[in-house]
């Protein structure tokens, strides 16, 4: 698949899970359902009742992440914060609350039917410090050195263009300032027939990066300080009815893939001086 046709693959199913959240307050993703309570083990029980309990139930529901990088990202009163591919804006609402009314929290979203999601989910939530952009994270439509803090939740892996993104997120990022994003990683080396089907498990299309090679392109872009802190690792049973579907054989497969695919922390500092 080409990267445009990757792009657009990609659009299309996140602008059908927010229409669905729209019309019936949950969403699916590759067959299972997200939503409050779920036991889909990729999208369920990251966030806390006390982080949700102000926030619109399709926010929640709208949620399609692997993580929740608003939990362990550290962010404080004044700061502006960047969530990049920001679907329906449960994680700029919860970044927004904490930098409070002095600071600021962009969402960043190329498709429509999520922009407006999340729009009406500010709306909803009334919170006044947010603004949500049209944009794509390989072209951050903001001024360099502008952020304090770059979120995401387990958008990064569907870029066919990692290394354009790590490039506009140093850009953006004032000296100093932090990458704090959920992604999902590899270790290892896993068949690449079977890690297809097990990425579109995860995250309907994914394309994750195997960890050294996530390191070693952060570093590239220019970022000191990576670390990369498994959050959620997925076994092969978690999968099982999803591989069955597909017509893969589960245990068969299960001694290359079992425990190699994770949601991951990763964190990462745009130097002080560049």
């Amino acid at each position: 698949m080409t990267d445009e046709g990757l792009k657009d693959r990609v659009k299309q199913k996140y602008g059908l899970a927010a229409l669905q959240v729209t019309a019936t307050g949950t969403t699916s993703c590759c067959g299972s359902t997200s939503q409050s309570g779920s036991g889909d083990p990729v999208t369920s029980n990251l966030y806390g009742s006390d982080q949700t309990a102000d926030l619109p139930q399709q926010a929640l529901a709208a949620s399609l992440g692997c993580g929740n990088p608003t939990a362990l990202a550290e962010l404080t009163p004044g700061e502006t914060v960047l969530d990049l591919g920001s679907g329906g804006g449960i994680d700029v609402l919860l970044s927004a609350k904490r930098v409070g009314p002095d600071g600021k929290a962009y969402g960043l979203d190329m498709t429509d039917e999520m922009l407006a999601l999340a729009r009406e989910n500010q709306r909803k939530a009334g919170v006044a410090n947010v603004e949500f952009l049209k944009g794509e994270i390989e072209a951050i439509p903001l001024p360099d050195d502008s952020v304090n803090v770059i979120i995401s939740n387990c958008v990064i892996n569907l870029s066919a263009a990692k290394d354009r993104v790590f490039a506009e997120a140093f850009r953006v990022l004032k000296p100093g300032g932090r990458l704090a994003v959920s992604d999902v990683v590899v270790r290892g080396e896993v068949p690449s027939a079977v890690r297809r089907s097990v990425e579109l498990w995860i995250g309907c299309i994914a394309g994750a990066l195997e960890e050294r090679d996530y390191r070693a392109r952060l570093a590239k872009a220019g970022f000191e300080g990576v670390e990369v802190e498994p959050t959620r690792i997925y076994r092969t049973e978690d999968a099982r009815e999803f591989l069955n579907r597909e017509g893969i054989d589960a245990d068969a497969i299960a001694p290359a893939v079992d425990g190699k695919f994770m949601s991951a922390f990763i964190r990462a500092r745009k130097p002080s001086a560049v």
